[in-house]
């Protein structure tokens, strides 16, 4: 168990993938992950051909609370009055969760469509530089600093990891949030859901496959939760 982690450890500390499955009786998912800070356009393409689900990046809570990042669901909610369908259309059935991470979604502005491999790429990578940059700013210059490089909607997800982490949610957002606050890079993953051939989400052992095939670590998370018990995190 230990050294499943580790090796998962060096594999992201190496800007390596790793495999995280959540867990059985939530979304059952493998979500094929790397570190913001170390993605390129390469590793987009990757993580669109071989995992095939929603790119996303995870923000540490640190970050989204300085810039005020808001959750989707609140922003849907607190427009409900002037637009009546959302409160009509609210989460609240979600099978395996509460809420979802769901934050805004945004292109660098020197990005042109922003879907491309190329911008999403610059996109991720700058928001994870700048997101290192603005930690020791206050919090008007760091948000004054992120409108300039960024603009809303654009093709990136950003996902606001729960503020307790996996005291209060063990989702993949928390989960790999989690795992690289073991590392000295900057606690932001891109993530994005594994789909299989019949387009259903890829089971655990064919992951398993996969892994064996492209030397990628696959682990659960109650696998990081035993890990970090141990090491008293």
């Amino acid at each position: 168990m230990k050294e499943k982690v580790e090796e998962a450890i060096q594999h992201l500390e190496d800007g390596g993938f790793v495999m995280i499955y959540d867990a059985d009786g939530r979304e059952e998912e493998v979500d094929l992950v790397t570190p913001s800070k170390k993605i390129t356009p390469s590793k987009i393409r990757r993580l669109r051909r071989d995992a095939g689900g929603l790119i996303c990046s995870t923000i540490p809570p640190s970050t989204w609370k300085k810039l005020d990042l808001p959750y989707l669901s609140d922003l849907f909610e607190e427009s409900s009055d002037r637009f009546p369908i959302l409160s009509r259309m609210k989460a609240d059935d979600i099978p395996y969760d509460e809420r979802s991470t769901f934050s805004l979604t945004v292109n660098h502005r020197d990005t042109f469509t922003g879907i491309t491999d190329i911008d999403r790429a610059l996109t991720i990578q700058r928001f994870a530089d700048l997101a290192e940059e603005i930690e020791e700013l206050p919090t008007e210059e760091s948000q004054k600093k992120f409108g300039n490089e960024f603009r809303t909607p654009g093709h990136v997800f950003l996902l606001n990891a729960t503020e307790g982490l996996l005291s209060e949610r063990r989702g993949h957002t928390e989960l790999t949030t989690a795992i690289l606050q073991l590392t000295d890079i900057y606690p932001s993953m891109t993530i994005c859901e594994m789909i299989s051939e019949d387009g259903d989400s890829l089971s655990e052992s064919r992951a398993a496959e996969y892994g064996e095939e492209e030397d990628i670590p696959l682990i659960e998370g109650k696998t990081i939760m035993e890990y970090l018990e141990e090491i008293d995190v």
